[in-house]
């Protein structure tokens, strides 16, 4: 009997933590206004974020085999609900970055723990069905980032800002830890430390995961920047190049199960890394602002599917899904940071065009050695499997 009840309250988790995501990034420049930080100040919070993310990912890779993947998800569900209105409260910068640096944990774990359990229910389904699972995330940063603006409109503060949203976020998380976010899959016996060397085929996916996402990190900062900048676009049209990126690669998640079905997990690996570089060459090879827009939407519809796919892969490649979706979560997470800076470096020396090259290169690679490495992942611990 397939898990619906445990799809849909996994849905639900994934759904919130994307509306929390979308609701912070829109209050992210009134917390800059209402404590007055520099552009320098404000990078070194949002790194405090990423920091706590990039530690704690490995760690809660380790926090299912010993807690059950569905009672990890939900304790960390709990976490990011109580961390998510911190940041709108803090009276200074210090303090900003210490709450920062929680959230950004709280958001990493999370992240690990329900894609593990997501690993573990597509198992169990026998059919691929993750990028239903990213979908809702999208789904949720988009209702999240538009709640989010209908609450600066009417005139409240930064703290209703973060709050309310908060409210709607802790209400679907303790639904859906009180609906069905029971435990499917195995807990590996850890021995001693709990920590090993990875396999070399999930070196491999992990490597995928930060091309794409060094990709995926890139267009988000700098897409703005090379319409209004190197196409000489005005302001009131420099985000749309963004705006396309996004609900393309909403929308292409929407079907991505479907097209995983049809076309096997290869395949879409492979043809959403070579439909990403031809739209990363159309944005630089034709200079119009509606070339552009058409390019990044055809990144976001390339990418879209791509990190759902090495995830799924990751979480049959090791003795617990978890485990196998930290790693690979952990080196995407790396690559969504490393990604901004290696453009901005380049830019620097060879101008942004051709710094922007480089996410070309990236995309062919993914294109050239996705396939057989998401082919090549294995159920290692698959005899392990048992309901809990």
């Amino acid at each position: 009997m397939k898990p619906l009840k445990e799809r849909i309250a996994t849905l639900a988790v994934f759904m919130a933590n994307g509306f929390g995501i979308g609701a912070w990034a829109v209050e992210v420049p009134r917390i800059k206004e209402h404590l007055s930080l520099s552009d320098a100040s404000l990078g070194i919070a949002l790194f405090s974020f990423a920091l706590g993310a990039i530690v704690a990912m490995p760690l809660a890779g380790r926090l299912a085999p010993r807690l059950g993947s569905g009672r990890a998800t939900a304790l960390l569900g709990a976490a990011f609900v109580i961390a998510l209105p911190l940041p709108a409260l803090m009276p200074n910068f210090g303090m900003l970055c210490v709450v920062l640096l929680l959230l950004g944990a709280a958001n990493g774990a999370l992240d690990v723990s329900m894609n593990g359990h997501a690993s573990t229910i597509e198992s169990v389904w026998q059919a691929p069905i993750m990028s239903s699972f990213h979908a809702a995330w999208s789904a949720g940063g988009l209702l999240g980032a538009a709640t989010g603006a209908m609450i600066q409109k009417s005139g409240l503060g930064v703290t209703s800002g973060l709050a309310l949203p908060d409210i709607l976020i802790g209400i679907l998380i303790f639904s859906a830890a009180s609906l069905a976010l029971r435990d499917l899959g195995p807990r590996a016996q850890l021995g001693g430390s709990g920590f090993a060397l990875p396999g070399a085929g999930v070196m491999k996916l992990a490597a995928l995961a930060f091309l794409c996402m060094m990709v995926e990190g890139a267009v988000a900062d700098w897409s703005a920047v090379f319409l209004r900048t190197v196409l000489t676009g005005e302001a009131s049209v420099a985000a749309l190049g963004y705006s396309a990126f996004a609900l393309s690669m909403a929308a292409c998640r929407i079907i991505g199960d479907v097209s995983v079905r049809r076309l096997g997990s290869g395949t879409v690996v492979a043809l959403g890394g070579f439909v990403a570089a031809g739209g990363l060459a159309l944005v630089l090879g034709l200079p119009s602002v509606y070339s552009a827009c058409v390019g990044f939407a055809l990144v976001g519809l390339g990418l879209a599917n791509i990190v759902p796919v090495i995830f799924s892969a990751a979480g049959r490649s090791t003795p617990t899904p978890a485990v196998g979706v930290s790693m690979a979560a952990t080196a995407g997470y790396a690559g969504f940071l490393v990604g901004p800076p290696l453009i901005g470096f380049g830019a620097g020396f060879v101008g942004l065009r051709l710094a922007l090259c480089v996410l070309v290169v990236a995309a062919l690679i993914v294109c050239a050695f996705g396939s057989r490495a998401v082919r090549g992942a294995g159920r290692l611990g698959a005899a392990k499997v048992a309901v809990v």
